[in-house]
């Protein structure tokens, strides 16, 4: 009998330590709340995060007209109880429905997010270079072509 309540006790305790460290995994990617700018021939890219709650971040991708931000993509990172998923919605594709990538790849400076069901892109990454500097890259077969898109941003400093 002591030696099942022993293994039960353990057991819970296994199973509660690794729910702590799957609530905390988000945790890694709060190097990414804050404003940052891809400036391009084009005009400037805007992105933006905030921190919703412990298990989600919220952001949005836009440019200035007329000097109002006009969004073209809101995304969502959310942690649930099967992983962490970026969730972006972007204006004029899918049918303005969301596309949910998981994280294959976390770690303190680098995420990674695949879907390979998408058209393209079928993978997103992030890259945190330094404190003011990030490397977003879509890539994937498209058409069946490989292709990939660099987007190199800098924090705005507010």
């Amino acid at each position: 009998m002591k030696i099942k309540l022993f293994l039960t006790t353990l057991g819970l305790i296994i199973l509660s330590s690794s729910t702590i460290q799957q609530k905390n995994e988000i945790k890694k990617a709060e190097w990414l709340i804050g404003t940052w700018i891809n400036k391009t021939s084009k005009g400037d890219i805007y992105e933006n995060w905030i921190k919703v709650s412990d298990q989600e971040f919220a952001g949005k991708s836009y440019i200035i007209k007329e000097n109002k931000p006009v969004v073209f993509e809101t995304i969502q990172l959310t942690q649930e109880h099967g992983g962490i998923f970026y969730t972006p919605i972007v204006k004029n594709q899918n049918n303005g429905l969301p596309v949910r990538f998981s994280l294959t790849t976390m770690s303190d400076s680098v995420m990674v997010f695949e879907n390979p069901q998408h058209d393209f892109p079928q993978i997103i990454e992030y890259r945190n270079i330094e404190s003011d500097s990030l490397v977003v890259e879509i890539s994937g077969i498209n058409n069946g072509l490989e292709r990939k898109q660099i987007f190199p941003m800098k924090r705005v400093q507010l």
